[in-house]
């Protein structure tokens, strides 16, 4: 067994035993494709600040990467990128307990995601429900597909294996790309030894499911073409507002919580109870008009948003401070995925040992 599956007490082909002083080391990533909105931070990154980044041992990557596999502004993706690792420091993540980093600046991504090409079949590619949907849309407009597209899911399992990752955070559209990574590290540790972990997709206890305010059957994304559903982090206050208060409510008597029925007033009442710690169904019991909710959930918005927004401009007036953040973030990630990557290549029969890389 190699040194760096010892680590973790497991054998090949099998979930591992999580070492380092009992700490499970937690990967997760967002890709700048679009300005961050409520849904992630409720969905995603408040818990990451709050549980995650003091339980485990926890890297939190901006995918940059991903965003080239469709057609893209070059200025807007590192505007984006930037934007997106400053609102994470926003939010709380705390460089002295977690690692922030951008996916770019570690070259261990591009080069384990080739040996991932060489592990997955075409097939397997696509299968993918994402690259289905996706090329759709490409083809739908008029534009072509790329290559890229149809291979990012070795590049996410690439992100994913580079770091010993014993459990990724993930929501329904990304399960599938999860269990995809944990083949491609069963196969890998099968044809070639022991070399990754074999991680876990986890749901969180509780996750705020957080739906477009115009379309309350969709979730709120960042890169939707329409945003007036879309309440975004670094929206001014009379903005978000104003699209709580434009909210889809439903045909109906009375404020209730029914998801399959009644979805615009169960999504308010969601992102009412994500922002006060409350229970959905409880919430509806006091509101007598929609008016009333909406302009309670108005006010949370706009509350819970607030200290974010107050960080993220500090820290826009300060980019040497968030530089170095990701540039130190960026060493560790490298220190941490080097010798995996380099053990991948020699047990692909790449790798020469004793011959390293330059820095």
């Amino acid at each position: 067994m190699s040194e760096l599956v010892r680590e973790r007490a497991g054998g090949a082909g099998g979930d591992l035993v999580p070492g380092r002083g009992g700490r499970v080391r937690v990967f997760s990533g967002v890709q700048p494709t679009g300005h961050l909105t409520l849904g992630n931070y409720l969905g995603a990154v408040r818990r990451w600040v709050t549980e995650e980044q003091h339980r485990a041992d926890a890297l939190f990557c901006v995918v940059n990467l991903h965003a080239l596999t469709v057609e893209h502004d070059p200025a807007r993706v590192q505007r984006l990128s930037r934007q997106a690792a400053s609102l994470l420091l926003a939010a709380g993540l705390d460089p002295e307990q977690c690692t922030v980093f951008v996916q770019s600046q570690v070259d261990e991504h591009l080069r384990l995601a080739y040996l991932m090409e060489c592990t997955a079949t075409d097939g397997e590619m696509r299968r993918m429900i994402q690259y289905k949907e996706k090329a759709a849309r490409e083809q739908a407009r008029g534009g072509s597909v790329r290559l890229s597209l149809l291979t990012y899911p070795t590049l996410m399992a690439a992100d994913i294996l580079a770091y010993g990752t014993d459990e990724v955070p993930v929501g329904d559209d990304q399960t599938q790309h999860v269990q995809l990574t944990r083949d491609l590290a069963v196969r890998f540790n099968q044809r070639y030894g022991a070399t990754f972990v074999v991680p876990k997709a986890t749901r969180p206890r509780v996750a705020a499911r957080v739906m477009d305010l115009q379309d309350p059957t969709s979730k709120m994304g960042k890169s939707h073409a329409r945003t007036a559903g879309t309440v975004f982090l670094l929206d001014e206050p009379e903005a978000v507002r104003k699209k709580v208060l434009r909210a889809v409510t439903d045909d109906g008597e009375g404020v209730v919580y029914e998801r399959e029925t009644r979805p615009g007033i169960a999504n308010l009442l969601d992102v009412l109870a994500a922002c006060t710690d409350g229970d959905p169904e409880r919430l509806a019991e006091g509101y007598a008009s929609y008016g009333a909710l909406k302009k309670d959930v108005a006010d949370a918005v706009v509350e819970t948003l607030r200290p974010v927004r107050e960080r993220h401009a500090e820290l826009a007036a300060d980019p040497a401070y968030v530089d170095e953040i990701l540039r130190a973030g960026a060493d560790r990630a490298r220190d941490l995925a080097r010798p995996r990557v380099d053990a991948a290549y020699r047990a692909m029969g790449v790798g020469f040992r004793g011959v390293g890389r330059r820095a």
